[in-house]
């Protein structure tokens, strides 16, 4: 459905889970492909995957962590080296842990704001005079804990709830260049090592899918089509937008589930 032949994509934190399976369909639909993340390993192991997925493609890495300006600035050097422009940017850094906000140290706290709200931030900075403009396209990765408050996670709610003003805000100051950007929200996404982590068994996660409308947690293979979307033309009136890809469950029925996994984790953290 979507060609992106010959187009250049990069994807800040693509070298696992969601991000990965971004990363791969863009690739999947001829795209060129730069993965970032700050495991060497990693990175290598998802430009393999790329080159299986689209062989004809161009694809790379780059190693940097978000929170290292220089690193960070040294990595879009090389990127831009290999692409020149730069016609979709996906921002996918992010860090999260469980702790209860008592418990939480000032350190735990602000390592979180600066990967995600800060790193985001640098991340589009860096990557705006690479961006095609009157058709870049940027997409960031969100979290639902940008608008349901979730127990456990006080450090995650500020910082994605600062993600989606980010959206918001350079969408306006950004618009005039002719960039796109949007936020994609990702529900409760099976396979995943953010999910796994606060719905750590089975059961927890069966337990979350009765509280989706649509009766099933998602995939990663749905939030990488609604990125497929909203960097494609059909979605060239689209900025500043905040997505939930989530089944519906933010509607209402992630109450419960919440309030169960946020019991277990702070019992597992006394």
């Amino acid at each position: 459905m979507f060609d992106y032949l010959g187009k250049n994509v990069v994807v800040v934190g693509g070298t696992s889970g969601i991000n990965l399976g971004i990363a791969l369909s863009f690739a999947k639909a001829g795209a060129n492909v730069a993965v970032a993340s700050r495991s060497k390993d990693k990175v290598d192991a998802a430009v393999a995957k790329l080159t299986i997925e689209n062989p004809d493609g161009h694809h790379i890495g780059a190693c940097f962590d978000v929170r290292d300006l220089d690193a960070l600035s040294l990595g879009f050097e090389y990127i831009a080296a290999a692409f020149g422009t730069i016609d979709v940017l996906v921002s996918g850094a992010a860090g999260n842990f469980p702790a209860s906000a008592e418990k939480l140290s000032e350190n735990g706290f602000k390592s979180v704001m600066d990967i995600d709200l800060l790193g985001s931030f640098q991340v589009l900075k860096q990557a705006l005079p690479l961006l095609k403009g009157k058709g870049g396209a940027i997409i960031q990765i969100s979290a639902p804990q940008a608008f349901v408050p979730m127990p456990m996670q006080v450090h995650v709610c500020a910082a994605k709830a600062g993600v989606d003003m980010l959206t918001k805000t350079l969408a306006i100051e950004w618009g005039y260049k002719g960039i796109r950007i949007n936020s994609i929200v990702p529900g409760p996404i099976a396979g995943t090592e953010g999910f796994d982590r606060l719905a750590p068994t089975q059961e927890l996660q069966d337990h979350v899918a009765k509280g989706v409308p649509l009766r099933r947690n998602g995939s990663c293979e749905d939030i990488a089509n609604a990125a497929l979307f909203l960097a494609s033309d059909m979605a060239s009136y689209i900025t500043g937008v905040v997505l939930p890809v989530d089944g519906g469950w933010s509607l209402g029925g992630a109450g419960a589930a919440i309030a169960e996994i946020g019991q277990l984790a702070k019992q597992k953290q006394s």
